[in-house]
């Protein structure tokens, strides 16, 4: 078949936890900022009033989800 041989003694080193941490920060504020794109309108609102919905009306039709 073929010659290729597959290295059995490696062990894989576990990824530092300060490497981690700048990941974990950045995916929660793209979840927050998907929330706020996404969610934050009616029975979901976390802020009263329009002001969110307007300030993000256009990136939310852009990115696809409906407002009205």
């Amino acid at each position: 078949m073929s010659d290729i041989s597959i290295d059995t003694g490696t062990v894989s080193q576990p990824i530092p936890v300060g490497e981690i941490i700048p990941w974990l920060i950045f995916g929660a504020l793209m979840l927050l900022a998907i929330y706020f794109v996404g969610a934050e309108e009616g029975a979901t609102s976390i802020i009263p009033g329009m002001y969110v919905h307007e300030w993000v009306h256009d990136s939310r039709h852009l990115l696809g989800f409906p407002c009205h």
